[in-house]
C-alpha cells in the first residue's frame, strides 16, 4: 500500500535526459537512501513521484497509484522538497493552517507537529525571521501533518544543529518501524550511514545501485584485517608462506589485506602465535559511493 514503484521513468529536459530509465521500488519498514552526485536526478525524480513535472515516459506510483490521484494526498505522502518554499511573511502556524485546510486535514495537527518538530515557542514568528534550520523544523512540520505513510525528504538535515539531526534521524527510524515508507536524499554520507537501511544510487540519471547498506558496502570493500600481536615475527613469516603481507599500521597495530578477521584468527591459532586484538576494517559508505560514482559527477574539482 505504502511501496513506491519506479518503473521506467525517463524525464527529458530539453535534449538532456535529467531520468533515464529507473525502475526500483522503495519498501515499507526500511529507511531508503537515495544517493547520487550532483545533477543525477535524485530531486527530479522525487517531483516526478509528487505530479510536479510530468514523465516523458515510465511511472511513478505509490501503492500503485499517481499522487495525483489520491483524494487525501497529504494523508498518504509527506514531503519536504525545498525548505525555502514558504512566504516569509506569514508565520509558522498559519503556514502549516494553510496547508491543513487545502489538504483536509485535523488544525489540532498544526499544533501537534509544531511541537513534534520544536518549533512551537516560534509559531507566531514570521517565516522570514527564521534561521535555515528553523526552516527545515517548519518543511518537515509540514510533511508531518497528514501523518502520513509514506514520507520523501531531500536534504532535511541541511542547517541542523546536532540535536535536531539527532531528531531527525529518530523520526526517521521511528516511521520506517512503524511500517512506513521513507526515502531519504542527502549528500552526507556519515549521516546516510547511520540510518538508512538499504541504499538506491543514481549517477547521470540512470540506477548505479539498489541494495542493502551492508552488501553495498561489501560489494565495494578489499577484504583487511588489523591485528595486534607480541610476535609480529612469527606472524609475518606464517602470512608469507601464505601469500599475504603484514604492515605497520598505528598504535603497535598491524594490518594484512585480503583476509578477515576470523581467517587470520584461524592462522594464528593454528602457528600457536599469540594475538591481543583483532578486527575487521571495512571501507566507509563515504569511500564506497565514491568507488562507485567517480565516473558520474557531473561537477569535479581538479588538484
Amino acid at each position: 500500500m505504502n511501496t513506491i514503484e519506479i518503473r521506467a521513468l525517463t524525464k527529458e529536459f530539453g535534449g538532456h535526459r535529467a531520468v533515464d530509465g529507473l525502475t526500483f521500488d522503495v519498501l515499507p519498514g526500511r529507511v531508503t537512501g537515495f544517493l547520487g552526485p550532483n545533477g543525477a536526478g535524485k530531486s527530479t525524480t522525487m517531483r516526478l513521484l509528487l505530479g510536479l513535472d510530468r514523465a516523458t515516459s515510465g511511472t511513478a506510483t505509490i501503492g500503485g497509484r499517481d499522487y495525483a490521484d489520491f483524494p487525501d494526498p497529504l494523508h498518504r505522502v509527506g514531503a519536504l522538497l525545498d525548505a525555502q518554499a514558504a512566504h516569509g511573511g506569514r508565520t509558522a502556524r498559519d503556514h502549516l493552517r494553510f496547508i491543513a485546510a487545502a489538504g483536509r486535514v485535523p488544525m489540532r495537527r498544526v499544533d501537534e507537529v509544531l511541537e513534534q518538530a520544536g518549533i512551537a515557542t516560534v509559531a507566531e514568528r514570521r517565516i522570514k525571521s527564521f534561521s535555515l534550520g528553523m526552516r527545515q523544523r517548519l518543511g518537515i512540520a509540514a510533511a508531518l501533518l497528514g501523518d502520513p505513510g509514506v514520507l520523501l525528504l531531500d536534504e532535511p538535515t541541511n542547517g541542523l544543529d546536532p540535536e535536531g539531526i539527532i531528531w531527525i534521524r529518530e523520526l526517521m527510524r521511528g516511521f520506517a518501524a512503524d511500517g512506513r515508507t521513507v526515502l531519504v536524499s542527502s549528500h552526507l554520507m556519515s549521516e546516510t550511514s547511520a540510518l538508512a537501511d538499504h541504499l538506491v544510487v543514481l549517477g547521470n540519471g540512470k540506477l548505479l545501485a539498489d541494495t542493502s547498506m551492508k552488501e553495498f558496502i561489501d560489494a565495494r570493500s578489499i577484504p583487511k584485517v588489523r591485528v595486534r600481536t607480541s610476535d609480529p615475527i612469527r606472524l609475518r613469516a606464517a602470512l608469507t608462506r601464505d601469500g599475504f603481507e603484514l604492515v605497520t599500521a598505528d598504535g603497535g597495530r598491524w594490518t594484512v589485506e585480503g583476509l578477515r578477521a576470523e581467517q587470520l584468527g584461524a592462522l594464528a591459532a593454528r602457528e600457536g602465535i599469540p594475538v591481543l586484538e583483532l578486527s575487521d576494517e571495512r571501507a566507509s559508505l563515504e569511500q564506497a559511493y565514491l568507488d562507485l560514482t567517480a565516473d558520474h559527477a557531473q561537477f569535479t574539482a581538479t588538484r
